[in-house]
C-alpha cells in the first residue's frame, strides 16, 4: 500500500535530490538550470529552504514513501497571511510517477497547512504544456480548475515565475476540511 511521510528538509537528502532532479524529464518540467540541479545547487537549495521556513515565508517538506526513500518535495509558497492565501508546488521523482504519491503528499500537506497557516485558499498552477501535473490536480477531489479568471493576479504570478502561459485551480480550506470530513466518515462505516 503506497504511503507518504513528510520531513523537514534536510542536507542529508542533497545527493538523492539532485540526482532526481536532475532527471530531464523532471529538471525540464521545472525549468531549472544544470546549476540548479547540480550538488551545490541543491545545497543552496536546502539552504533557502530552511531560512524560508525560519522566517514564515514558506512551509517546505521532503516527500519520503513507505520504503522510507526520498521521491520529492512540496512546498507551500508565496504565503500571503494579510490575504490568507499561499500556493503549492510540487515534484516527484520520475521514477515515482503515476503511482498516487503526488495526490497523498498534497493531501498531507493541506492538512499541515490549513492547520497551521492563517490561509483558506492554496493555490495550484501548472503550465499549459504540463499535461502530467494539470491531469494530477483533476484527481484531487477537492480541487477547483480554472480559476484564473477569478483571481487574475494569482494567475499572473505563475506565468511570470513560469515564464508560460499556465492554468490556475484553486483547493478552498472549506472544501478540503469536508472532504477530510468525508473521507473519515467513509472509513468509518
Amino acid at each position: 500500500m503506497r504511503a507518504v511521510t513528510l520531513k523537514k528538509h534536510d542536507l542529508k537528502y542533497t545527493e538523492i535530490m539532485s540526482s532526481l532532479i536532475a532527471d530531464p524529464r523532471v529538471q525540464n518540467a521545472l525549468g531549472l538550470n544544470w546549476q540548479q540541479v547540480s550538488i551545490n545547487g541543491t545545497r543552496d537549495f536546502i539552504d533557502f529552504i530552511q531560512g524560508e521556513e525560519r522566517i514564515g515565508k514558506q512551509m517546505s517538506r521532503v516527500i519520503i514513501n513507505e520504503n522510507d526513500e526520498f521521491i520529492g518535495v512540496i512546498t507551500i509558497k508565496s504565503i500571503d497571511r494579510a490575504n490568507g492565501v499561499a500556493h503549492v508546488g510540487t515534484w516527484l521523482g520520475a521514477e515515482y510517477w503515476g503511482l498516487g504519491y503526488n495526490e497523498l503528499a498534497k493531501e498531507q500537506m493541506f492538512s499541515l497547512a490549513f492547520e497551521q497557516l492563517p490561509i483558506s485558499r492554496i493555490f495550484a498552477g501548472a503550465k499549459l504544456t504540463n499535461t502530467r501535473s494539470i491531469a494530477a490536480q483533476k484527481k484531487l477531489p477537492y480541487i477547483t480548475m480554472d480559476v484564473g479568471h477569478l483571481y487574475p493576479k494569482e494567475l499572473e504570478k505563475i506565468e511570470i515565475e513560469t515564464k508560460e502561459k499556465c492554468v490556475l485551480n484553486v483547493v478552498e480550506k472549506e472544501d478540503f476540511l469536508r472532504y477530510l470530513k468525508n473521507k473519515l466518515q467513509s472509513a468509518a462505516t
